[in-house]
């Protein structure tokens, strides 16, 4: 590729690519914010609304809580936290005071959670006694895992069901609120510099030990502005601000950046809601007149299948955004019919803070595709076999970008560093190809690639396909064991409900003239549920470890029987 780069020309009119990016401090972010939207609200949760004053002020009493008890400079403060106030609270709180974030699942499994908390040094763990999280963090306390526990009391933002667990306070028990009450906002400030470590943020480790992807207040920031430059030029002039529903996880990178970070720089109101029900996004679609709503695939499947959608009032809406996995073809179709909105699918990864690759505002142009790189952001395809050897468009290869928001590396691993950051770009694990027209496409993950007869065979296309059935509400499909084949496709289906059974033979039938012959699946099992990650997307991973158990004790068995 040589510039300008192909996807220049198919640039909406009012976006310059090569704009500038502008880092800085993600403290700066939200004091701009602050001083730019003053009154306006910045956070709903229960009914409370909450300015961005008080946002402000909020961060700025738990930052002078925290440099009171010790916390700043270099230290690793964990947040293990639903979506509550609690978290922008203590997460700008946190890096005003210089100190960095290390963001805990609250689905984790306690052993997660004390390698998290081990590899990144966090010693501080800030919570709510809310879903069980307290007992938690108070044996990791016991056991010697950290030295504090800071505890954010629910009560505080009103009466909620189940009621809230009640908790001591000691020297190592410590309330947030009361943290926060007995301290003032400081003259001065430690110094922090927008190159500082902002984030050690794990990744879903679908392949092995997790991995902290390094990001700093500049890589953030530089994310920010990619997605303002971008969303900006395509948005008219005096559009209301937006009414968000918060329902993706802030500890995930993509709830974190792409949406409360922009959002609060851009003045908008994010509804922060703390767990996905169906009933309630309607009810903030319909009554609370939510006029955005960014989710990840499971979500668009479960609204389009939802009982009566159809009679529904979705009016309300008129920006959604599917991210944090592909999203199949059917799906957004499904919801474009209902809505007569588009449903784009972008691509990001938390390597990449999230910003990446984006399709243009308005009607999809181009089904299938993830679109083209944000602002300041190079994407190229390069050889799987070789990561210097950039293909031109229509070859299959492997997806690397560049630009001021990718991460400084692994923590404390420099060899996985090394093995995807190369030439300054960093190798996604994502193939697919880039068309004349500068939009990009991915077929597979690199490591869910199957191999079977020697082609290769794409599980997405082979789920996209399956999605088209009209009894199947999700599908998932990953590589197995064949001992003609080498490898073959395997299928895990969940039909809607009511739906009549479905045989392997029947679903091959319908994918014949979908599939080539070598992409047809050799096994399918039907589910009740299909897996999913803490960040509500589709996990293959339990279901690849119980094929691998599966085919181990039957190979081990004719072995025996040999």
């Amino acid at each position: 590729m040589s510039a300008p780069y192909l996807w220049e020309k198919s640039y909406p009119a009012n976006v310059r690519w090569d704009a500038p990016i502008e880092t800085t401090t993600l403290q700066v972010l939200l004091d701009r914010a602050v001083e730019a939207y003053g009154e306006r609200p910045a956070l709903e949760y229960r009914g409370r609304r909450i300015s961005y004053r008080e946002l402000g002020g909020m961060a700025e009493r738990a930052a002078a809580g925290l440099l009171g008890i010790g916390i700043g400079g270099h230290d690793a403060v964990a947040l293990y936290l639903p979506n509550t106030p609690f978290h922008p609270i203590g997460f700008f709180g946190a890096l005003r005071t210089g100190a960095r974030i290390v963001h805990l699942s609250p689905l984790d499994a306690e052993r997660d959670l004390i390698y998290k908390l081990q590899d990144s040094g966090a010693r501080t763990l800030v919570t709510t006694n809310l879903f069980r999280l307290l007992p938690t963090a108070l044996r990791l306390l016991a056991a010697g895992h950290i030295d504090r526990v800071i505890i954010g009391d629910d009560l505080d933002w009103g009466a909620s069901q189940p009621p809230p667990e009640p908790f001591p306070e000691s020297a190592t028990v410590i309330s947030f609120g009361r943290l926060m009450q007995r301290s003032k906002p400081l003259a001065h400030w430690p110094d922090v510099s927008k190159g500082s470590i902002a984030l050690l943020q794990y990744t879903g480790a679908t392949t092995g030990v997790p991995k902290a992807a390094v990001l700093t207040h500049a890589n953030l920031t530089a994310s920010i502005s990619s997605y303002r430059t971008w969303i900006g030029g395509q948005t008219p002039a005096g559009t209301v601000p937006d009414r968000v529903i918060m329902v993706l996880p802030l500890f995930h990178i993509y709830g974190l950046s792409s949406i409360m970070l922009r959002h609060l720089a851009s003045g908008n109101e994010l509804l922060l809601r703390p767990r996905f029900d169906i009933e309630s996004i309607l009810h903030d679609i319909e009554v609370n007149r939510a006029t955005s709503f960014p989710g990840v695939p499971t979500m668009w499947i479960a609204m389009v299948n939802h009982q009566g959608i159809e009679r529904r009032d979705l009016s309300s809406l008129r920006v959604v955004a599917s991210g944090g996995a592909p999203l199949p073809v059917e799906i957004a179709d499904k919801f474009h019919s209902l809505t007569g909105l588009p449903l784009p699918s972008g691509w990001g990864m938390t390597e990449t803070s999230p910003a990446g690759i984006s399709p243009p505002a308005g009607p999809i142009r181009k089904a299938g595709s993830i679109g083209l790189p944000l602002p300041g952001i190079i994407a190229e395809i390069v050889a799987l076999e070789n990561p210097r050897n950039v293909l031109p468009a229509n070859m299959v290869g492997e997806l690397r970008v560049k630009g001021l928001n990718v991460m400084q590396g692994y923590w404390k691993r420099p060899a996985d560093t090394a093995a995807v950051i190369i030439d300054g770009f960093f190798l996604t694990g994502d193939v697919g190809y880039v068309d004349d027209d500068g939009y990009f496409y991915l077929v597979d993950r690199k490591k869910e690639m199957i191999i079977s007869g020697g082609f290769n065979v794409y599980p997405v296309k082979i789920e996209n396909a399956i999605y088209e059935h009209p009894n199947v509400e999700e599908a998932l499909v990953i590589g197995v064991p064949d001992s003609y084949r080498g490898e073959a496709a395997k299928a895990f289906v969940k039909l809607k409900a009511g739906a009549p059974a479905l045989t392997l033979e029947a679903l091959r039938d319908f994918l014949a003239d979908r599939l080539a012959r070598h992409e047809l699946p050799t096994a399918l099992e039907i589910r009740e549920s299909l897996p999913r990650t803490p960040a509500g997307k589709f996990s293959k991973t339990e279901l690849t470890a119980a094929e691998r158990r599966k085919h181990g004790a039957a190979d081990k068995q004719e072995k025996t029987h040999a």
